[in-house]
């Protein structure tokens, strides 16, 4: 299994809600096994202003890129990147198996 895991920032604060909005799109990735999005609740001050987290699990390499080839990414792309400051991405192989609803 892939984890997915995505960190952004806000330019102006005023696009907060524009930016999960944005965001948001992305849960209806039919892709991903477990999907979310979320405003960081952690706000310290040794590290790098951060307003989003989306976190997602991917069966393998093939469903990570089925996601980001669906339109609703660009869509949501297209929204977010013009209103964001910082993104920071990472991707890893989990050993540990994705919890099931």
């Amino acid at each position: 299994m892939i984890r997915h895991i995505v960190f952004f920032s806000v330019k102006d604060q005023a696009d907060r809600d524009r930016v999960e909005q944005g965001l948001k799109l992305l849960a209806a990735t039919p892709h991903a096994r477990n999907f979310e999005i979320g405003r960081n609740l952690n706000h310290d001050a040794i590290s790098e202003p951060v307003d989003f987290v989306v976190y997602g699990e991917f069966e393998d390499e093939a469903a990570l890129a089925a996601y980001k080839a669906d339109p609703l990414y660009q869509r949501s792309i297209d929204i977010v990147r013009p209103l964001r400051e910082l993104r920071i991405a990472a991707d890893f192989v989990s050993a540990v198996p994705a919890a099931r609803d």
